[in-house]
């Protein structure tokens, strides 16, 4: 996706994603040949289609990240992004929804859902809010969240760089100057140091895509500025991947990345396409697709996500052609979720049961033909900053910022929707999908322009 949704886009990002093509150009030709289509038709019966429980071993979770939710806090890029305003901040960052006071209420939140595994990130701004001083207050937050994690049955799943940076880091150029690889792998040793042994999934860079695509609309950066900071992702994270494994070793290492509809060869060419010798997983972010019956996802370049149709079937072509091109991985999704518009319903009647529901049918669809699944983590425990504005809600639980003082947490349908999906492992083997397939997926045109569309064990229900 073109960054976190919820920030909403000016006129000219027709110009900025043209001048994102020259990521893809970049690109090895090894690397780009990994893009290529699928040409094999799905697998369909007659009858009932197959699909597959989740295996014991399975991770359930839930992901969020430190800048998004702790609020009170220091100074970074994205704490300026929000105080210049301009164009894509609707909001203020405030405190957020004050995870930083409410963790161990929210952990216990996230435990009731019954889930294995919980993904935040450790903030660099946080912990170095001046080049060479670590904020011992901030290390014992991190070191007691680590505990009360662990301590309420999850196993940490830690985000190494969230798209903050320290203000200090910014004031000498950020990716522009070489000394941010050195500075961010000092610092990114000193957490992996201090949490080794304690069970973590490591995600290096969130979305390296979506990251350059947030740096160029909000700093912004030229085009050689974003080919030097796509360099620098895809050093640091082969430079990272290795330092962990030294430090940690036995630890699983990833960087997850963005799923992007028809630009998504672009999205890949970021850092993904240059990195797969150095991932121990494929960790997925996916939010929405596209087909020749829902062109919705247009609406993704104002930032109005609550608008996108959501696409389930989707999300079974994108598993099974990156399990194809990286056959020897098992699959992660690390991040996927559905917007609303401040909490309101969609006009559609289309609920967050019904989204979960769908989507893990067509998860179960592609265990059933081969995708060996590792994990999946629902975005996000509770809403939050959406990067520039609180309207879009995500959370599994809702929170009123701008209403609410309190900030209390308001569980959704979707939280005994998702208990009920961890307990049973998956949805039942005769789930009826909510949303139809549509015809001709950007996610794989080849099999559903000239081959079968996939279909469930019976008839559509009717979209609500």
């Amino acid at each position: 996706m073109f960054g976190r949704p919820g920030r909403a886009r000016p006129v000219h990002v027709l110009t900025a994603l043209a001048l994102s093509v020259a990521l893809a150009l970049t690109a090895s030709p090894a690397a780009a040949s990994t893009t290529a289509l699928s040409t094999t038709a799905l697998s369909t019966t007659a009858h009932t289609p197959a699909t597959a429980k989740f295996p014991p071993g399975f991770l359930w979770g839930v992901s969020t990240s430190g800048f998004q939710s702790e609020g009170s806090f220091p100074d970074s890029n994205w704490t300026r992004y929000a105080e210049r305003g301009g164009s894509g901040v609707e909001h203020p960052y405030g405190n957020s929804v004050d995870f930083r006071n409410r963790y161990p209420s929210d952990l216990k939140l996230a435990k009731g859902l019954g889930v294995d595994v919980f993904r935040t990130s450790i903030e660099w701004s946080r912990i170095e809010p001046r080049r060479g001083h670590r904020d011992p207050e901030a290390i014992a937050y991190y070191d007691d969240l680590i505990r009360q994690i662990k301590a309420n049955g999850m196993r940490p799943m830690l985000t190494l760089d969230h798209w903050v940076y320290p203000g200090w880091v910014a004031d000498q150029g950020a990716w522009d100057n070489p000394q941010t690889q050195k500075d961010w792998l000092r610092n990114a040793k000193f957490v992996v140091d201090r949490y080794k042994d304690q069970d973590v999934i490591w995600i290096t860079f969130n979305e390296a895509s979506s990251y350059i695509f947030e740096e160029l609309m909000a700093r912004p950066l030229d085009l050689g500025q974003m080919l030097t900071m796509r360099d620098a992702l895809i050093k640091t994270h082969r430079a990272a991947y290795d330092m962990i494994h030294r430090v940690d070793p036995g630890a699983m290492v990833s960087s997850n990345v963005a799923y992007g509809s028809v630009v998504n060869g672009i999205f890949d060419a970021a850092m993904f396409n240059d990195v797969t010798d150095k991932l121990d997983f494929i960790g997925i972010d996916y939010y929405y697709g596209a087909n020749l019956e829902n062109l919705t996802a247009i609406h993704a370049l104002t930032g109005e996500y609550w608008k996108v149709d959501p696409e389930p079937e989707g999300l079974y072509y994108v598993l099974k052609n990156y399990q194809r091109r990286l056959p020897h991985l098992p699959v992660y999704i690390v991040e996927h979720g559905m917007p609303t518009d401040d909490g309101r319903p969609r006009p559609d009647g289309y609920t967050r049961t019904d989204h979960l529901r769908d989507h893990m049918y067509w998860i179960q669809r592609a265990m059933a033909e081969g995708v060996k699944m590792m994990g999946y983590n629902y975005w996000s425990l509770t809403d939050n900053y959406e990067w520039g504005s609180y309207r879009a809600r995500f959370g599994i639980y809702t929170v009123d910022v701008l209403t609410d003082p309190s900030l209390t947490r308001r569980p959704t349908d979707a939280v005994p929707t998702y208990r009920s999906i961890i307990a049973n492992r998956g949805v039942p083997s005769g789930y009826v999908p909510v949303r139809k397939p549509g015809w001709c997926s950007i996610e794989d045109p080849i099999a559903t322009c000239f081959g079968e569309t996939p279909t469930p064990p019976a008839e559509y229900a009717v979209p609500r």
